[in-house]
């Protein structure tokens, strides 16, 4: 591990970042994407930790490894990884690879959009990058089949009593409900306080109520907490909404699997039907649009598929070194 080089390329979409793995990190044993996703946690979870801790990272940061696929029709395969783990979805960073992929020549940029099929552990993401002059630009990605795993759900806790809250799935399962109810404001309430109470709600509903996906047991367990100003999303007016994943890491944009989840909920409700745009809107004020793209089933489960879009931007390349003497091999978080 000692002597260790890395080499990263760095971007970022609605001010969440991507820390693109390009060389230095060992080949993964495993005939499928889920079997290296375990490898990378048994035997290489050293190197996540490096990357995305202090003090090379921080414990904001989000990284992606880029893999051999082993679906057939994938451009790429990709692990995501935080300051916890790894995570089965994620849209912001899907949307910054379709960019990636196109710019760096491995799919062809003809015409005025590009094809990216992403394997993502979730299942294959598709994405579609705008091109201009042979360089990529704005994306927008399809989900995967994305569903209401359970509406207004009870949830017991110390501080706000019973809570109602839902819980969506949109390649990773969240949490979801308005933080009024927590007696909180997404406008004014300080973000320590907002990520604690999210923090709070993720680790109670994760122990009371069931989460299970139809069709993957390594995909059944609850991601994260998204926290909304109330709103729909719909009729052009944004929704705010904050996610906080992965025990309380913050995402700085809309959440990309948590938009398609909020999706999906609304499309269980019969608020939003097919063609139904929405707009949601982080803490940064960076926007994702979201459409109901399809009806489906997984598993005999309704499900549909959700399309969301947003632009990533480079922000800077990385060489990561490890010395000899370094005191934090695997890095820290404060």
């Amino acid at each position: 591990m000692r002597g260790l080089s890395i080499e990263t390329l760095e971007m970022h979409t609605g001010g969440e970042p991507t820390r693109i793995i390009l060389s230095g990190y060992p080949e993964l044993k495993g005939s499928t994407l889920l079997d290296k996703r375990r490898d990378a946690r048994e035997r290489h979870d050293h190197l996540r930790c490096l990357l995305m801790r202090e003090p090379r990272g921080h414990k904001e940061m989000y990284g992606a490894l880029l893999v051999p696929p082993d679906h057939p029709d994938a451009d790429l395969a990709v692990l995501f990884l935080h300051n916890e783990g790894y995570s089965t979805m994620c849209g912001h960073a899907v949307l910054a690879l379709g960019r990636y992929a196109v710019d760096q020549g491995l799919v062809a940029a003809e015409g005025p959009e590009a094809l990216v099929r992403i394997q993502c552990p979730c299942g294959l993401v598709r994405v579609r990058v705008a091109v201009k002059d042979g360089k990529g630009g704005a994306a927008r990605f399809t989900s995967v089949p994305s569903f209401a795993a359970a509406l207004d759900v009870g949830v017991t806790t110390p501080t706000w009593g019973r809570l109602t809250l839902d819980i969506g799935y949109g390649g990773a399962f969240y949490a979801i409900l308005p933080a009024e109810r927590l007696e909180l404001d997404l406008a004014t309430t300080a973000l320590p306080r907002l990520v604690e109470a999210a923090a709070v709600v993720s680790r109670l509903a994760a122990a009371q109520q069931p989460i299970a996906h139809p069709d993957e047991t390594d995909l059944s367990f609850l991601y994260g907490t998204i926290l909304t100003d109330g709103g729909l999303g719909l009729s052009g007016s944004a929704s705010r909404n904050l996610c906080v994943f992965a025990g309380d890491q913050v995402d700085r944009s809309p959440t990309g699997s948590g938009v398609t989840a909020r999706m999906a909920l609304l499309h269980a409700r019969g608020l939003a039907g097919l063609g139904q745009d929405a707009i949601f809107e982080s803490i940064t004020g960076s926007q994702f649009k979201a459409r109901i793209d399809g009806e489906t089933q997984l598993a005999g489960t309704s499900a549909v598929t959700v399309e969301v879009e947003g632009e990533a931007h480079y922000c800077g390349r990385s060489s990561f070194w490890l010395e000899e003497e370094d005191p934090f091999p695997e890095g820290f978080l404060l």
